[in-house]
């Protein structure tokens, strides 16, 4: 399976957005084996945190001058947030670039194979908890409406796993993993 996405990925065009008027960062949709299955590894954030309080998403955050390229983001982030090492982490392939418009910014999301077990540490300042979804509880479980904003239509997706909501960019960001994922799965 890991062969066929990772090939899946690279044969994607990447549809990247470029608007300096939004701030650039970079996400983990980190991915592992367990017990038979694939999951996803979600975190939901603390209360406290500035932006997205109380949200579930994937791991990582705004670009920093000391990151050299949006993959340095993400796994900068995903050691802050869950403690999960940067040389643990095997990069599958880049997702289309996603705006999220309730924070202004242009995240680019990496899809990554991690080990698992593995001794995840959460942060308690950014993330609240670590949330764990086999990939087969959300394929096709998810539901999606079109909102107007002025002269704009965009459709919106939301996926409901155990009482925990996910929505917005990172519903977005899932929604195209799963499509990819799915089609990946009916290759085999």
């Amino acid at each position: 399976m890991k062969q066929k996405l990772k090939q899946a990925l690279s044969l994607r065009e990447k549809q990247r957005i470029v608007d300096s008027s939004r701030t650039p960062a970079a996400v983990l949709l980190p991915i592992y084996y367990k017990q038979g299955q694939y999951y996803i590894l979600f975190i939901k954030r603390t209360e406290w945190v500035e932006k997205h309080k109380g949200e579930i998403s994937f791991p990582g955050g705004a670009h920093e001058e000391r990151d050299k390229t949006m993959l340095d983001t993400a796994l900068r982030e995903c050691a802050e947030e869950i403690g999960l090492m940067p040389d643990k982490v095997e990069i599958l392939g880049e997702l289309d670039d996603v705006v999220s418009v309730k924070t202004n910014y242009v995240i680019t999301p990496f899809v990554a194979l991690i080990p698992w077990p593995y001794q995840f540490k959460v942060d308690g300042k950014e993330t609240e908890e670590i949330i764990e979804a086999p990939i087969s509880a959300l394929l096709d479980k998810g539901y999606s409406h079109q909102v107007t904003r002025g002269s704009e239509t965009v459709t919106t997706y939301f996926y409901d796993y155990r009482g925990r909501v996910i929505w917005g960019a990172t519903a977005r960001i899932l929604n195209k993993f799963l499509e990819i994922f799915a089609q990946v799965m009916e290759s085999k």
